[in-house]
């Protein structure tokens, strides 16, 4: 990256910044729904350095902000985080995973084997990762942190009635955008836990951060590459590398959209570095993407913003911040996962629209009738393969929570209409040359 392209970057950061700091505020703790229920899990358990994690999370924020300009997420592995909470694993077990991925990953970008993995994907199985991931949090939050409130339980603080009317409010900023829901979500929830936090005698304190190195044993590298590792490499691959930068492509537009292999680095270098000192394993998102566009984020201004927050809050307070973030209220959390899950949902209505990308490319040597077709749209029976496409690859993600799965899907099914036309290209070769 050049001198001028960061140059770049900086002016379109501190301009968006600038214009509208309250959005991009607001935006930048869209991604917090996801982030902070898996930390806080992660912490509880003594898996990760709750310390450790607001300190290199928020670095790679500022980084990702200054670099990529646009406002990409730092948000947790989420296979390696399933596993690791349900079996309880060991800091040098999770450490170990999180390495692993981000070595398998620096392999793939160097090699240039994540950029042709992106380039031979097609267009409707991407969106079906992205649309599946969506649901994917709604189902989640409706499940996990919804769904165990009562109408006026656990507390005052956080039941069904603060859901409803977080909910109701989700739906007047869908036609009021200016309005900086995350931000006042957040506001509230936590002037909330902190009330609760009081009455319970467990306010933080000032705690200065401690580095360690945390070296993973050879039992830690065998159950976290192997129990962990190895299921989080498709998700990463899929879901942070190549849907997250068609995702910022289709999002914004007029802003230059990071390359695949600079992404792939990005994930690589962030575990590579920080899972050392107890650090969760992180890796860039399209759903954390989708939630701080939703709440108003533009720019890496917005990152830039929550990485300084995160520093700071890490290397002052670390581990004592721990029984706050537990009584923040899961109604709040809940509803912001909603939303971002609808915002990555949304992306699959451009599949057959002219804005897809794969529909406005042509070959130079295609005919005028390739490209009349091309600028009128795909036919009647195309939309309908791409949209069952699409709608296999989300179907069995969703149904087996498992990105590979819904990957494998939709390519077998992508294949499946391809045979067809590849069977009649070979017999038409076969009869030219018999002529």
């Amino acid at each position: 990256m050049t001198a001028n392209s960061l140059r770049e970057i900086s002016a379109h950061n501190w301009r968006t910044f600038k214009r509208n700091y309250v959005n991009e505020i607001s935006g930048s703790l869209g991604d917090l729904g996801t982030f902070l229920p898996i930390a806080i899990a992660l912490s509880v358990n003594g898996t990760v350095s709750l310390a450790s994690t607001l300190i290199f999370s928020g670095v790679f924020n500022i980084l990702t902000g200054l670099f990529f300009g646009i406002p990409l997420p730092v948000q947790p592995m989420k296979a390696i985080a399933a596993v690791a909470i349900a079996r309880n694993f060991s800091n040098g077990a999770i450490a170990a995973a999180g390495i692993f991925v981000g070595a398998c990953i620096f392999f793939f970008s160097v090699t240039g084997l994540l950029r042709w993995f992106a380039g031979v994907i097609p267009i409707p199985v991407v969106k079906g990762i992205q649309v599946g991931a969506g649901l994917s949090l709604v189902i989640a939050a409706c499940g996990n942190m919804l769904a165990p409130l009562e109408w006026i339980g656990p507390s005052w603080a956080d039941n069904q009635i603060w859901a409803i009317v977080a909910f109701l409010a989700l739906l007047i900023t869908n036609i009021y955008r200016s309005i900086p829901y995350a931000l006042i979500a957040l506001v509230v929830g936590l002037v909330f836990a902190i009330i609760r936090t009081g009455v319970a005698g467990h306010l933080p304190g000032f705690s200065i951060w401690a580095p360690y190195a945390l070296v993973p044993r050879q039992h830690d590298w065998r159950v976290g590459a192997v129990d962990a590792g190895i299921g989080q490499i498709p998700l990463t691959t899929l879901n942070s590398v190549v849907a997250v930068v068609h995702l910022a492509s289709d999002l914004l537009p007029n802003v230059k959209t990071p390359s695949i292999t600079h992404v792939g680095l990005s994930v690589a270098g962030m575990n590579l570095l920080s899972c050392w000192f107890g650090a969760m394993p992180v890796c860039h998102g399209s759903g954390g993407l989708a939630a701080q566009y939703r709440f108003g984020a533009r720019s890496g201004a917005s990152v830039v913003f929550l990485g300084v927050l995160k520093l700071l809050i890490g290397l002052l307070f670390g581990e004592t911040l721990l029984d706050l973030l537990k009584r923040f209220p899961a109604a709040f959390l809940g509803v912001m996962v909603i939303a971002a899950g609808l915002e990555l949902v949304s992306v699959g209505e451009s599949l057959n629209t002219s804005s897809a990308r794969d529909l406005g490319q042509t070959d130079d040597g295609a005919d005028e009738e390739s490209h009349h077709s091309l600028r009128s749209g795909p036919s009647d029976a195309e939309r309908k393969r791409r949209w069952t496409v699409m709608m296999v690859t989300v179907g069995l993600l969703v149904g087996f929570k498992n990105d590979a799965i819904g990957f494998i899907a939709g390519m077998l099914c992508h294949w499946a209409y391809e045979v067809p036309a590849w069977w009649e290209k070979r017999r038409n070769r076969e009869g030219r040359l018999h002529l």
